[in-house]
Order: structure tokens, then C-alpha cells, then sequence
């Protein structure tokens, strides 16, 4: 079921792989791996499987799996705290305007519409359709 080595990784993993392994051969004996070779661990870790993930990259699976919930977790709590409510209220203006609008057409027929908060440019398209004049 693991990787074989007739099984090829996927290229983002190769990739990890390889930098781990440059990681590996320049570092100082005894030094902990770096944050950011963690991080792109985690990441790969969540898109792969953590087993999958520690097994080509060389690392312990207890301790990846302790970074990939820790960073999980802390992804929850940045997410719940940007998470606030903002109301946004309408501007408010002089005075909200009204009118009323009258129409009659050439055989009699009448219309009387009674609008607040529309501007006067809103009503002259609006008549138009109203009566069907295009």
C-alpha cells in the first residue's frame, strides 16, 4: 500500500523530497529541520495523506501529524476570530425623497404612483415602461 519505488510520487512531492534531501546533506549535524521545510510538509501532508507525505519526505509520523493538527487548529482559530460582524448602514442623506407620479395616456387611461427614496432621472425610463414606449 505505500510508496513503492515502482509507485512514482506526485511532482510536488518530488519536489519536497528533493529539498529535503539538499536540507539533509548541508546541514549542521544535530540542527532541527526549518520552519518553512515544515511548512510546505503540512501543506503537502494535507493534500496527500499524512503517511504518504512523512514516508517521502523521510520524517517521523508521529511528529508530522502533531504540526498538520496544530496547524489545522490554528487555522480554525485565525478564521474564527476574522469571522466579526460589521453592520453597514444606508447612507443617510438631507431627507429620503418622494413624489408622485401621475400618467395619462391619449385615451383617458390613468395611472397614480405614490415613490420614496427614487430619484427624479428613475422616473422618466420608468414611465416610458410603464406604458410600454420604448
Amino acid at each position: 500500500m505505500g510508496t513503492s519505488k515502482g509507485q512514482a510520487l506526485p511532482p510536488r512531492l518530488q519536489a519536497a523530497r528533493r529539498r529535503f534531501q539538499h536540507w539533509r546533506r548541508t546541514r549542521k549535524v544535530g540542527s532541527r529541520i526549518p520552519n518553512p521545510l515544515w511548512a510546505t510538509a503540512v501543506k503537502l501532508a494535507e493534500a496527500y495523506g499524512i503517511h504518504r507525505t512523512a514516508k517521502a519526505l523521510g520524517l517521523d509520523y508521529s511528529s508530522m501529524k502533531k504540526r498538520v493538527e496544530s496547524a489545522s487548529q490554528s487555522a480554525v482559530a485565525a478564521s474564527a476570530k476574522a469571522a466579526t460582524f460589521l453592520e453597514l448602514s444606508a447612507p443617510v442623506g438631507l431627507g429620503m425623497s418622494e413624489c408622485i407620479l401621475e400618467l395619462e395616456d391619449v385615451e383617458g387611461a390613468k395611472m397614480r404612483i405614490h415613490f420614496k427614496g427614487i430619484e427624479a432621472p428613475d422616473l422618466a425610463a420608468l414611465s416610458r415602461s410603464l406604458w410600454g414606449i420604448e
